[in-house]
């Protein structure tokens, strides 16, 4: 199950890449403690049969490179609009992967993303059945991702 969940989450951060920031060419690899000193990191909590989160880090630079490519704005540091940006990409994400999940009988619906200070991590200490995280890499820049969850 584990295989399958990352797979799913890597291939919709692909998709959504690809379609809205024209990015084809994404390399992945596992890998915890993704470390950022200052990013933006996003929470997507999950719920139904498979509950917990995911966590979604950007750095800085990746983040307004981002925010760039979509908007066609420059910005110099990450305000609101930035973090509004970055945190509609981890929602169009999570989405796509709780529908490709749904295919597999897995009813599960996400709450609206959480701006979280890096390092912040209220979860921290509890347990996770299926538990993995990665690390992605882009020509804008890199990405971390850790997915928590129970099944229920």
């Amino acid at each position: 199950m584990i295989d399958n969940l990352y797979k799913t989450f890597i291939d919709a951060t692909r998709n959504v890449f690809n379609l809205m920031l024209h990015l084809s060419e994404i390399s992945d690899h596992p890998g915890e403690d993704f470390k950022s000193d200052e990013g933006v990191d996003i929470a997507v909590s999950i719920v139904g049969d498979l509950e917990g989160e995911v966590i979604y880090r950007f750095p800085v630079s990746t983040s307004l490179n981002m925010v760039k490519i979509m908007s066609g704005m420059e910005f110099e540091a990450v305000d609101d609009f930035v973090t509004s940006a970055i945190s509609e990409i981890a929602n169009i994400i999570s989405g796509n992967v709780l529908t490709e999940l749904s295919a597999s009988d897995l009813k599960c619906d996400r709450l609206p993303p959480v701006q979280r200070k890096p390092g912040e991590d209220p979860n921290k200490d509890k347990e996770y059945e299926l538990k993995t995280s990665c690390h992605i890499n882009t020509s804008i820049g890199e990405i971390g991702l850790e997915i928590r969850l129970n099944r229920i």
